[in-house]
């Protein structure tokens, strides 16, 4: 039996794609063959352009992901424009840093509302029609603060780790439904969320020296875990946090 990368015939969610990791991931899944819708604030002009030009169809979706008020309207927009959403990529975070001596509540319910509320129930929303087709993928995006505490962002260390939390969770009730739900923890990623710590040469140096590989990683390569997380290869892979760091977390 041939091992399938394929998406032909399946439909996609992506949020926060505009640029960076989400763009990449979306294009990557129109790549592999699946239609795909994008959610979020920013008009993602260069992502639905780069998915057009795979031949596969893009729907664009206005949404402000910092509360669940719009989650209904964005599963029946994509529903709508793609037929159904087999695959959801919850991507779209925010990050606020602050001493933990001064962090301010408002910092705080920022991140938790946009990385694990939104999340949990955007997955809700999606999961109800891939269990009552008996299939499904649901990709998390967490990160290295998943399993590492960070400095000065307690409410992201917070989320991510939720998001680790709430994939196991998820996993354990879907499975039986046919649906898989996995997490991508990525590393330390060359993108316009990063240009700083690039440009700081002392942080720069200290970053690559901590990196087996010795390199930042690129979009790409979370968007290849994507697509295997997507993808019918791994229909036995759930519950899974799967660290794309260049080996950052082996150190």
């Amino acid at each position: 039996m041939a091992i399938s990368f394929s998406l032909e015939g399946k439909a996609a969610l992506v949020t926060g794609a505009n640029t960076g990791i989400g763009q990449a991931i979306a294009v990557a899944l129109a790549e592999a063959g699946a239609d795909v819708a994008l959610a979020g604030r920013s008009e993602p002009a260069e992502t639905l352009a780069l998915i057009a030009a795979t031949g596969r169809k893009a729907v664009n979706i206005k949404a402000d992901l910092s509360s669940i008020e719009p989650v209904a309207r964005v599963i029946a927009e994509a529903e709508a424009g793609l037929g159904k959403v087999d695959i959801l990529v919850n991507n779209a975070g925010i990050i606020r840093r602050d001493d933990l001596l001064q962090f301010s509540e408002e910092d705080w319910d920022a991140v938790i509302d946009t990385n694990l509320k939104t999340l949990f129930f955007l997955s809700q929303a999606a999961a109800k029609g891939m269990a009552a087709r008996g299939s499904g993928k649901i990709v998390n995006i967490a990160s290295l603060l998943t399993f590492q505490g960070g400095i000065r962002v307690p409410s992201y260390a917070a989320a991510k780790s939720g998001v680790g939390g709430v994939t196991k969770a998820m996993a354990n009730e879907l499975a039986a439904r046919g649906v898989q739900v996995n997490a991508i923890a990525p590393g330390y990623i060359s993108t316009n969320n990063t240009a700083a710590l690039q440009g700081d040469e002392t942080r720069n140096r200290q970053i690559l020296e901590r990196i087996p590989t010795g390199r930042w990683g690129r979009p790409e390569d979370i968007a290849g875990a994507a697509v295997f997380l997507a993808s019918p290869a791994s229909d036995y892979v759930t519950g899974h946090v799967l660290a794309v760091d260049g080996g950052w977390l082996a150190r």
